[in-house]
């Protein structure tokens, strides 16, 4: 017989945990891995061998803790994470405004010119901005014109192609299963507690974890029945990400480690081991590591496209809602057809917020393609990045301990235990990145 659940006192049948429902989970996994994060997987490969192998399990078990989280406010109450946060603070929407502004546009810059970097280089034919150029307007185009559902195939077959390419790789570089296992005790090596710290809190962890609830409200899934079904899906999603970060600790650790080969920083360090593996195998796995490279990278860029707007439409939608309680007080409601209505889950898409964040997101950083990013907003962007993830997971433990949340799915000890770990996690890493900027 299937489990009952009372949520705002109508019981719900839970719905039985399916593989073939898995999507959103997938979706935000791909997205919070970008470039980025596998240059950074890569040189602590290179710089300590298996040795952190443990770290980024550890990474994993964080992001299943904090999806999680994220997918159970908005099914066991049927709230948005924006109208949550609200609830915590007029502080909450002052930060996050600030913050969507900000990081969009330098982001927006950012997630192009990954993407361009493999096309340019298995093209060639044209300057590097202005592939990125491309790449934005093929993301926004993607976007705008179509819904979740294409979205989410879309994006599956993306990870399927990074999956397939970077397990391939660490294949072909014969990894040591001893070292590996041994790798899995949790040692700190000299010099190693900031890479340390980047493997379990950086691989897959941007803002788009909050986008995590939208996404799972765009499938379908609106209510408390779908919590089984919501767990597996993170948990498939994450441990696919864990075997992707681990399959590039082993090509870090066989391929530039066991070489003393150093990388280059940022996204063109993914170039230089494209070009060591032609060297050490042929000119096909060197082509097919830059396809993985591209789906990385794209997964990235359109998967802030889509969610972080969603994100940004609900906090426009939430202060029109605000607005015209005030306005109709003392007046008959607004009906449904006004502009102040809600709007409809499968409607944010296609809504003017939703577009206005996309365009937002795609044109005015393509200035930032032909000029080095001003200093203060480079310095702004990085303490308004640096502090999200802290603000996320602490503002979820507060969220989801107290009565906006029914009774019966707040946190547990393991789950309470995991996101402020994982709060404290985010805070080193924030003070370590706010010292670390060109100030």
């Amino acid at each position: 017989m299937a489990e009952k659940t009372d949520t705002g006192g109508a019981e719900l049948s839970m719905r039985k945990a399916s593989w073939r429902h898995v999507g959103p989970g997938i979706v935000v996994a791909a997205t919070g891995v970008g470039a980025g994060d596998l240059v950074a997987t890569l040189i602590a490969g290179s710089k300590f061998g298996y040795t952190l192998m443990w770290a980024a399990v550890i990474g994993c078990l964080v992001k299943i803790s904090l999806a999680e989280a994220v997918g159970r406010w908005h099914l066991a109450t049927g709230r948005t994470l924006f109208e949550g946060w609200r609830t915590l603070g007029s502080w909450t929407t002052v930060y996050f405004v600030i913050y969507v502004v900000i990081w969009g546009f330098v982001y927006g810059a950012t997630a192009m010119s990954s993407s361009a970097l493999p096309l340019h280089a298995l093209f060639g034919g044209m300057e590097l901005k202005y592939w990125a150029i491309l790449c934005g307007l093929v993301g926004l185009a993607f976007v705008w014109f179509n819904k979740y559902a294409v979205f989410e195939k879309v994006m599956t077959i993306l990870v399927g192609v990074m999956f397939v390419i970077v397990v391939y790789v660490a294949i072909r570089v014969s990894p040591d299963i001893g070292a590996s296992f041994a790798g899995l005790a949790p040692v700190l090596p000299d010099g190693s507690i900031l890479y340390t710290l980047g493997l379990i809190g950086g691989v897959g962890g941007t803002i788009t974890m909050a986008s995590y609830g939208y996404w799972v409200n765009a499938k379908g899934w609106t209510d408390s029945s779908w919590m089984k079904v919501m767990r597996l899906d993170n948990r498939v999603a994450y441990v696919t990400t864990g075997i992707f970060v681990v399959a590039m600790l082993i090509v870090g650790a066989e391929l530039l480690h066991a070489s003393n080969i150093a990388l280059a920083e940022g996204d063109k360090g993914l170039l230089s081991l494209s070009d060591i593996l032609e060297r050490r195998f042929d000119e096909t796995t060197a082509k097919l590591f830059l396809i993985g490279f591209f789906a990385t990278s794209f997964t990235s860029l359109i998967g802030v496209w889509h969610g972080v707007s969603l994100l940004f439409a609900d906090f426009v939608e939430y202060y029109r809602k605000q607005r015209a309680e005030i306005m109709f007080a003392d007046a008959a409601p607004p009906t449904t057809d006004s502009a102040v209505a809600e709007v409809a889950e499968g409607q944010r898409e296609t809504s003017v917020p939703f577009r206005a964040y996309v365009l937002w997101l795609t044109f005015p950083p393509m200035a930032l393609l032909w000029w080095d990013q001003p200093f203060q907003l480079v310095i702004i962007y990085g303490v308004l990045g640096a502090f999200f993830m802290p603000f996320l997971a602490l503002t979820l433990v507060w969220l989801l301990n107290t009565s906006r949340t029914p009774h019966e799915w707040r946190n547990g000890w393991l789950s309470n235990g995991m996101l402020t770990a994982a709060g404290l996690l985010f805070i080193v890493l924030c003070v370590q990145q706010v010292r670390e900027l060109p100030w």
